[in-house]
């Protein structure tokens, strides 16, 4: 009887760490015990470090494009900021709300709730969006509904940071579970990006579902990119990130550097082909990585690494914070910080009818019954988790086999057509609906295209913000050759105009610039 208690102890012990939950490595299939009041902490430290580093970075989105942020450049903070911003600009939090839309849906639905209560969901929001999210908004109020929503072929910012600031939500439903999170990511993904564009929310979910067990930073990296295939550029980004952190392990700005050397040629995006401006989610990934390997645990330094990366710099410490508050949990965060936040906590974030104090308790919620769909279980006060080992999630290439070769300054109105001929096999228009005078947000444009002489589609672009068409027309797979796209304008109106911006021209053959003297010659 003694030797069977000794080894039923043995086997308690085998599957339950320590109460905090955490180690530097996972045992893949043990079973993880939390106690209740320590992963409260971590959550509360997940949400307040994401709306922290949101506001510390906010005042400096892209305004530092391809270039760091000196050390000598202040960056504002004081008690009330993010008081003031919840009130003076609250749109700031974007990547927060789309957050939390995702968790009204499964409050609302379940867990299982399927891609289309998402994509419903936030289609049909009063909030402003930019990017993957517009265009796939647009896709879905057309009838392009989810995988199809985000794939590139449909959406030209597919590869675009979009999903990846707004995967923090799924990483805090899956506290060891990253193929559990894989697997959400698959389902919301999806209606927004594909390729890398995707892989940075399956990575960044990952790394937040690490953070509950584990506390060394370096191998929750490693662990998180387990669920990226190799092959992709996501993975190879990263990784490169890793290994140069191991060869200059004091000086981010050589890392950053060289990431920018290989990695900052924006291909999908067509506001950031040949263009400053990189809003792609592997080199954005990137600086939230730089921020966590460099800034060695400390809350502020991370935070203000990432931003100071640049590019995306309100997002990209958001989500390098939220994992660190994560790790460390609500109460060990700097009081500096965590003071201003609370002035704000009960403050609904915009377009929701969810506050930080009340987010708190509905992820909590929702992560028991994600465990228990998932082998766990609640119980006298703790939280099991089975740990799972990641598993990579499927390859899958943006843009695959097509390279931009031109970028055509256009600042035109198209009137009520327009030709424009190009070499390759495809092409993004970029534009606006424009008016003059009083707003009217019913007006839709109705245009349509033509290449090479023949109609390819019928498309509307409403003036209504929230409702607009991101890009005025593109297409990816035509033959290799000279081509000429016509944009006729159905339903002109004296007050409106079709606002014509840059075109950018796609081949199926790498750039190649030469001397136009020489190409005369």
């Amino acid at each position: 009887m003694k030797i069977r208690i000794f080894e039923a102890c043995l086997f308690i012990l085998s599957i339950c760490s320590c109460s905090s939950g955490t180690v530097s490595r996972p045992e893949y299939g043990k079973t993880v015990k939390i106690a209740k009041e320590v992963l409260l902490d971590k959550i509360k430290g997940g949400w307040a470090g994401q709306t922290i580093g949101c506001t510390y970075g906010g005042p400096t989105e892209f305004k530092y494009k391809g270039g760091i942020i000196s050390s000598g450049t202040p960056i504002i903070w004081y008690d009330d900021y993010c008081k003031d911003i919840f009130e003076q600009d609250p749109g700031l939090y974007d990547d927060v709300y789309m957050d939390l839309t995702f968790i009204q849906v499964m409050r609302e639905h379940g867990i299982d709730a399927d891609a289309v209560k998402y994509a419903e969901a936030f289609a049909g929001a009063d909030y402003k969006l930019w990017h993957a999210n517009q265009a796939s908004r647009y896709n879905i109020l057309h009838g392009i509904m989810p995988p199809a929503s985000g794939y590139w072929k449909n959406n030209p910012h597919a590869d675009d940071i979009d999903f990846q600031i707004e995967s923090d939500a799924i990483g805090m439903l899956c506290p060891g579970m990253p193929n559990t999170a894989a697997g959400f990511a698959d389902r919301i993904g999806h209606i927004f990006n594909y390729g890398d564009g995707w892989y940075g929310g399956v990575f960044m979910a990952s790394m937040y579902s690490f953070a509950f067990i584990m506390d060394d930073i370096p191998s929750i990296i490693d662990e998180a990119l387990k669920t990226i295939p190799r092959g992709s550029g996501f993975h190879s980004c990263i990784a490169d990130v890793i290994k140069y952190w191991k060869a200059y392990p004091e000086d981010w700005t050589r890392c950053w550097l060289e990431i920018q050397k290989r990695y900052s040629d924006e291909k999908g995006c067509p506001e950031g082909v040949f263009n400053g401006f990189d809003i792609d989610a592997k080199i954005n990934a990137a600086y939230c990585v730089i921020g966590l390997l460099y800034g060695k645990g400390d809350f502020f330094k991370t935070m203000d690494i990432a931003t100071r990366c640049g590019e995306d710099s309100d997002c990209n410490p958001a989500t390098a914070a939220g994992i660190l508050g994560v790790i460390k949990g609500y109460d060990a965060l700097p009081r500096y910080w965590t003071k201003g936040v609370e002035k704000c906590s009960d403050i609904m974030f915009p377009y929701t009818d969810i506050s930080l104090n009340s987010v708190y308790g509905i992820n909590m919620k929702l992560l028991a019954d994600v465990l228990k769909s998932n082998g766990g279980r609640v119980e006298d006060g703790y939280y099991y988790t089975v740990v799972q080992k990641p598993e990579p999630v499927r390859l899958e290439q943006s843009f695959e086999g097509v390279y931009p070769v031109e970028r055509r300054v256009n600042k035109f109105d198209l009137g009520t057509e327009k030709s424009f001929e190009f070499d390759g096999c495809g092409v993004v228009l970029m534009g606006m609906i424009r008016k003059d005078g009083k707003d009217d947000s019913d007006y839709v444009a109705r245009l349509s295209a033509y290449i090479d002489g023949e109609k390819v589609e019928d498309f509307d672009m409403p003036y209504d913000y929230i409702k607009r068409k991101y890009d005025i027309f593109y297409k990816y797979d035509l033959e290799e050759g000279h081509h000429e796209l016509v944009i006729k304008w159905l339903n002109p109106q004296r007050a409106y105009a079709v606002q014509c911006k840059d075109l950018v021209v796609y081949s199926r053959h790498p750039a190649r610039h030469i001397n136009p003297y020489e190409k005369e010659k």
